[in-house]
C-alpha cells in the first residue's frame, strides 16, 4: 500500500512539473516573456550604425568590408557565449569562388556565419532564422549601406538569438537546435544559401523550418506608416506554419499580415528572390518576411537614420516568438503542401 502511495505522489510530482514546464514555454509563461522582452531598439539601432557603417564599404560580397562586418557579428555572438556548430569547427562556412559563378561574374572567396543554440530536448532538430549579410558594396566611391537591405535581417536575427540565449540561461532553453545563418553573396545570385543548402552543417531532412529574414527595418509606398509586414511562402509547404506564425502575432505585436506576394505567379516573383527559396526547393517549410520595395532599395540613400527603429522592433518580435513556437512545440511541423518549383 506504502508503494502505491509513494507511486502516486511521485507521479503528481511529474505531472506538476510538466504542467509547470510547459506554462513557462507558453508565450504566457516567464521564460517567453523574458526572453520577448529582452529585444530591443536601442540594441538592434547600435548594431544596425556599426554594420551599416560606410567603414564596411557597403559589405559587397567577399570585400574587406564584409568580413569585418562578419568579425563584429562573431564578437557580439561570443561576447553573448553563443557557439557555432561543433561539425563546422568555426563561425564560419567557406563559400568558394568557384561556387559563384552563374552568371558570369568572378566573386572572391567569401563565408557564412553561422551560430547555434542546441536543443534540450529534441536536438537533432533545426530550425533556421536566415539573413544575407552582403550588399552591392561601392559605386563610383560611393557606399552603399544597405542598412535595411539586409543589415536589418543581420542584426534582426543577431538579437534573436541573443534573446534565445537570455531565455537558455534562465533554465528556458529551446527544446529543438536553433541554426543563425548569416548568408553571403544574395545579391549576386543566393549563392550563400545555395551553397548551405548543397553543403548543409545539419542534415535537411532535420530541419524543421527557416525563416527568412530580408528587409524588416521601412515601409513601402504602399503601407506608408502603417504597422505591417509582408510574409511569403508561410503556407506553401506547411499550412501549420501560418497558422503559427498568425497566432504569434495575435499574441505578441499584432502586426498588419500582409501576403501580397504570397503567391508563386506575382510578377515581381519574390518566393523565388531571397535565401529561403534554396530551402523551399527541398521542401523545408519556409516563412520569409520583408518590408517592400521602397525609394531607397539599392541606392546609396539606404542608411542607418531612416530605419524605423520601433517597426524593426516589432517585427523582430513577431519572428521570435514564431520561433519559439517552432522550437518548442510537442511535434515537428507538418509538410503538407506541394514545392512550387
Amino acid at each position: 500500500m506504502k508503494n502505491i502511495k509513494l507511486y502516486g505522489f511521485l507521479l503528481g510530482v511529474a505531472l506538476l512539473n510538466s504542467c509547470a514546464s510547459t506554462k513557462n514555454f507558453s508565450y504566457e509563461g516567464k521564460g517567453f516573456k523574458e526572453a520577448y522582452n529582452s529585444i530591443t531598439s536601442s540594441e538592434l539601432k547600435e548594431n544596425l550604425y556599426i554594420i551599416a557603417d560606410d567603414k564596411m564599404e557597403g559589405r559587397d560580397t567577399g570585400s574587406a568590408g564584409q568580413k569585418k562586418a562578419g568579425e563584429y557579428m562573431i564578437e557580439q555572438y561570443k561576447k553573448n557565449g553563443i557557439g557555432f556548430p561543433a561539425a563546422l569547427g568555426s563561425y564560419y562556412q567557406k563559400v568558394p569562388s568557384d561556387a559563384m559563378k552563374k552568371y558570369g561574374e568572378t566573386l572572391p572567396d567569401s563565408e557564412n556565419i553561422m551560430a547555434f543554440i542546441e536543443g534540450s530536448e529534441k536536438p537533432n532538430e533545426i530550425i533556421v532564422i536566415s539573413a544575407h549579410y552582403d550588399h552591392v558594396g561601392m559605386k563610383n566611391g560611393e557606399v552603399y549601406n544597405g542598412a535595411d537591405d539586409d543589415g536589418s535581417g543581420t542584426v534582426a536575427v543577431m538579437e534573436i538569438a541573443e534573446a534565445f540565449q537570455e531565455a537558455k540561461k534562465k533554465g528556458y532553453g529551446p527544446k529543438r537546435s536553433i541554426l543563425f545563418l548569416h548568408v553571403t553573396g544574395e545579391e549576386h545570385g543566393l549563392f550563400g544559401s545555395e551553397y548551405y543548402s548543397d553543403h548543409p552543417v545539419f542534415p535537411l531532412a532535420n530541419t524543421v523550418a527557416d525563416l527568412n529574414i530580408d528587409m524588416i527595418g521601412r515601409d513601402d509606398p504602399e503601407n506608408r506608416g502603417k504597422q505591417y509586414v509582408y510574409v511569403i511562402g508561410s503556407e506553401m509547404l506547411s499550412t501549420e506554419l501560418k497558422k503559427i506564425n498568425e497566432a504569434a502575432n495575435k499574441t505578441s505585436v499584432n502586426l498588419e499580415l500582409n501576403y501580397k506576394y504570397d503567391d508563386p505567379k506575382d510578377p515581381d516573383r519574390l518566393y523565388y528572390r531571397s535565401d529561403h527559396y534554396n530551402f523551399a526547393k527541398h521542401n523545408i517549410p519556409v516563412a520569409f518576411f520583408f518590408d517592400g520595395i521602397h525609394e531607397d532599395y539599392h541606392k546609396p540613400t539606404d542608411t542607418p537614420d531612416r530605419i524605423d527603429y520601433e517597426l524593426l522592433t516589432k517585427r523582430t518580435k513577431l519572428i521570435f516568438s514564431t520561433a519559439w513556437e517552432l522550437a518548442n512545440r510537442p511535434e515537428r511541423i507538418i509538410v503538407d503542401g506541394k514545392n512550387t518549383r
